[in-house]
């Protein structure tokens, strides 16, 4: 029986972080933002709304609460959530330039974001000395960083998704 309730709940996690992969990878965005009325009620209503507004994009925003003056559990509510809110939403940024300890590191921001924990933006500039080939810790992450900056216009030729903005450094 604990062989069983295993199977089920490695299946559901592994369904959740396919279900995570695959809404990554659709980078579908809100072309705009929508600004959003919510009128929160005491009790158990307050729960809820919070509830279905934590499922929805950051593109709803910004967030407008009605509450009663006396309602004073559901201002705390609200003012938690919010929080909660814009430190998940707001973006980190990994900035490195090639020592093989960055990967380990960028891997945790791209596994961070791809869990929907919170957005990583990676930005990779490549070492002043890499003239013709990129560095491995390039190589690794120029498939996988947000920005990918080199230094000599040759390997911007090699590598289309490059940035080339001359000598950075």
């Amino acid at each position: 029986m604990n062989f069983l309730l295993c199977l089920i709940a490695v299946g559901g996690v592994a369904a959740l972080v396919l279900l995570r992969l695959w809404l990554y990878f659709r980078k579908e965005e809100c072309p705009v933002s929508v600004r959003v009325l919510v009128v929160a009620g005491s009790g158990g209503h307050t729960t809820e709304i919070l509830r279905l507004l934590g499922s929805l994009s950051k593109d709803y925003n910004p967030r407008h609460y009605v509450l009663a003056d006396t309602d004073k559990m559901s201002a705390v509510k609200i003012r938690l959530f919010e929080e909660k809110r814009a430190e998940r939403d707001s973006e980190s940024l990994v900035l490195c330039n090639g020592p093989g300890t960055c990967i380990p590191i960028c891997a945790s921001a791209l596994l961070l974001r791809i869990l929907g924990i919170k957005k990583v933006i990676i930005v990779y500039v490549e070492s002043i000395c890499r003239v013709e080939t990129l560095s491995l810790s390039g190589k690794i992450l120029y498939h996988f960083s947000d920005y990918f900056f080199v230094q000599w216009p040759t390997l911007k030729g090699k590598y289309p998704k490059s940035v080339y903005l001359g000598r950075i450094v």
